[in-house]
């Protein structure tokens, strides 16, 4: 079972690596064969390489400054999910939900996101 704790570490470690943009701090959030999917857009990354590559390729969006807030809404057995606002100062607000499933390492596997933008 994954802990609350466990949780908010990665999530920690995973605004670490948006930050840093670091191939080492993206790779250590995902297993080798993990997917990322993210809705209403059609992103759907299958692997830790595809992850980064993806990663990578938004560095821009940080540009003029961005800020990050989440909060857990529930953890069931190696899942949690997740609401985060992120606030990036040229695209806008974010309010998206996260469901991450965990490896018993505490590696995400699979995660799951929904954006929506405000207006």
């Amino acid at each position: 079972m994954t802990s609350p704790a466990e949780v908010q570490s990665w999530i920690e470690n995973y605004v670490l690596a948006w930050t840093s943009a670091e191939r080492a701090d993206i790779e250590a959030l995902f297993t080798v064969d993990a997917e990322y999917h993210e809705r209403p857009y059609e992103t759907d990354w299958i692997g830790r390489d595809e992850i980064v590559e993806g990663w990578l390729s938004r560095q821009d969006w940080q540009e003029g400054g961005w800020a990050f807030t989440s909060s857990i809404l529930m953890i069931t057995g190696d899942t949690a999910a997740v609401r985060g606002t992120g606030i990036y100062d040229r695209l806008g607000t974010f309010e998206n939900l996260w469901v991450v499933t965990f490896d018993a390492d505490g590696v995400c596997t699979d995660f799951r996101m929904w954006n929506n933008e405000i207006v």
